[in-house]
């Protein structure tokens, strides 16, 4: 099985490719940039049994004007060149597998994949048109799947990396209220995932646990397993100091549920947090 990868190079991309790899598969890294020839692209994916595209500016970072412009397009126009490199191929993907994020839901809800109402957040309109680009795949006869992220637990990278060294030092605690809801997933049960949506049919799919939980109660447990206090919450008005808009994603959350995933007989590793932090730590 040939699988190319565009934006390999990230957290994601290098646990896939090693993931594939350990099975045997055959992994092509894709650099797609804006003076990348579509040439070039074209011969990358010529012949692929499977395209994933997780290429996209890290959502970590002050959101000024020129940021969400850059996280735009780094998503949508790299997209887009894939779709234009895959209707030029002579021997096109069987299947393209095109990243989104479960930031496209409202808040407010418990959502699945048959939630047809989205957010009317900066995020949600990214991934709105992002995943509008990668449905016009199918127009060329292309297996398309839509997988929408939850907040990503890993050792290498991903929330975990990120938080490890304050919660070590007694100086974790809650963001904001710590009432918003966390859709998570173990990086080990994300990459089964991609397995189990090659493997089968699943038009869009929320990658994330089925135990959706607060900002709070991640925390307190994180505490305990590090045998670390959990004192020091971060105001939102500091998370709005540093990221301006792009606290709201940290602030707010998201309460999604993998219904696609569970009714196709998939089974989760970790579908509990406890679970998934201990073998994290």
């Amino acid at each position: 099985m040939k699988i190319v990868i565009a934006g390999c190079s990230g957290f994601v991309g290098m646990e896939l490719k090693a993931f594939f790899e350990g099975k045997g598969k055959s992994v092509f890294a894709l650099k797609v940039r804006r003076d990348t020839p579509i040439e070039h692209v074209c011969e990358a994916i010529e012949g692929a049994d499977v395209l994933i595209n997780l290429a996209g500016l890290s959502i970590f970072g002050r959101w000024d004007e020129a940021y969400k412009k850059a996280l735009y397009t780094s998503r949508i126009e790299t997209t887009r060149k894939l779709i234009e490199a895959i209707k030029l191929c002579q021997n096109r993907p069987l299947k393209f597998l095109s990243t989104s994020a479960v930031g496209i839901y409202p808040n407010d809800v418990v959502c699945d994949e048959s939630t047809a109402e989205f957010s009317s957040s900066y995020l949600a309109h990214i991934c709105i048109d992002w995943e509008k680009e990668a449905l016009k795949a199918e127009a060329f006869g292309v297996c398309t799947s839509i997988l929408r992220f939850g907040v990503i637990l890993g050792k290498k990278g991903g929330m975990i990396e990120k938080i490890r060294f304050p919660f070590s030092l007694g100086l974790g605690g809650r963001i904001g209220s710590g009432q918003q809801p966390l859709s998570w997933i173990h990086i080990d049960d994300l990459c089964e995932a991609y397995m189990h949506v090659i493997e089968n049919k699943n038009p869009v799919c929320n990658l994330c646990a089925p135990e959706a939980i607060s900002n709070i109660e991640f925390t307190k447990i994180l505490g305990s397993l590090m045998h670390r206090p959990t004192f020091f919450p971060i105001p939102a008005f500091v998370l709005r100091l540093i990221f301006n808009e792009g606290a709201n994603f940290m602030l707010e959350g998201q309460r999604a549920y993998p219904k696609g995933l569970l009714e196709s007989g998939f089974e989760f590793k970790y579908p509990t947090i406890r679970e998934a932090l201990k073998s994290l730590l």
